[in-house]
């Protein structure tokens, strides 16, 4: 609770959770706030621009595109989650145990984070999708891979500076396994770096799988899909510079808010850094 006060009095933060909330009301009733069906087409109305009857304008197929970025805001938000939770799920065992226990282990699995690490994050994404296909599924996979070495550096730094700890050794002297140390004491104590990570991370995944799509590497036409819907209006800038507007503006949006509340969950998380609050 202590937390979530001092999150709510850091200004830009509270910005940041507005959008966010903003674009999950969105998600969660897309269908009902649509004015039309994101599906249908009409070629006799394609590349409208925006007017009282369609209020963002149309795209190639005379598709309304407010409806269309309404539902993108699901798909988007979608493959955000997925592919933080399978970084997130993946990465953080790894670094856990490649901290708590050190040794060879250890220096194996840094070495593979180093080799991953040495390409950027969507440059990995684009390698892996490459090799599995183009795809909404294949995508939200690649980016959460492309997550993965940032969380198991992370939970890593966190565990080896927790397991000098005295409950820690305390757990230890009295015969608990290392296994059960790791799961109820170390890894709750890492709870706060995990949090921030993931929320910044869910930012850098709306921007990685919109990249994919503009690609054509992530969701595939007719889903309305923010980067895919960037991707197909770049032929059309010139004669209708709406359809590409807008899917930017909603990318944008949603990559600030989620930076601003992972921010805001940093400095009140930090309590080096509570006095900037």
């Amino acid at each position: 609770m202590g937390t979530f006060k001092r999150l709510l009095k850091h200004r830009m933060a509270v910005v940041g959770m507005i959008i966010v909330l903003a674009f999950l009301v969105v998600a969660a009733f897309a269908p009902q706030l649509s004015p039309r069906d994101p599906m249908k087409f009409s070629l006799a109305n394609k590349l409208t621009p925006p007017s009282a009857t369609f209020l963002l304008g149309t795209d190639e197929l005379g598709r309304d595109l407010l409806s269309r970025i309404l539902h993108g805001t699901r798909v988007s938000l979608m493959m955000a989650v997925v592919s933080v939770a399978i970084g997130l799920f993946i990465g953080t065992p790894i670094g856990a145990l490649s901290g708590f226990y050190g040794g060879a282990a250890d220096l194996l699995t840094q070495r593979l984070v180093d080799i991953l690490m040495a390409f950027p994050g969507i440059l990995l994404a684009i390698i892996v999708v490459a090799v599995l296909g183009p795809g909404l599924w294949n995508a939200m996979l690649a980016v959460g891979i492309s997550f993965v070495p940032t969380y198991v550096r992370v939970v890593r730094s966190s565990v080896l500076e927790i397991r000098t700890r005295e409950y820690v050794e305390a757990a230890r002297a009295v015969g608990t396994g290392s296994l059960t140390i790791v799961r109820r004491h170390v890894l709750p104590n890492c709870l706060a770096p995990i949090i921030v990570l993931s929320t910044l991370q869910m930012a850098s995944a709306i921007l990685w799988a919109s990249g994919l799509g503009y690609l054509g590497l992530g969701a595939q036409p007719p889903t309305p899909e923010w980067g895919t819907m960037l991707g197909r209006a770049q032929a059309y800038v010139r004669v209708a510079w709406h359809y590409a507007t807008f899917p930017g503006v909603a990318i944008a949006l949603a990559v600030l808010g989620f930076n601003l509340v992972g921010d805001g969950l940093r400095d009140a998380l930090d309590p080096r850094l509570r006095g900037r609050l």
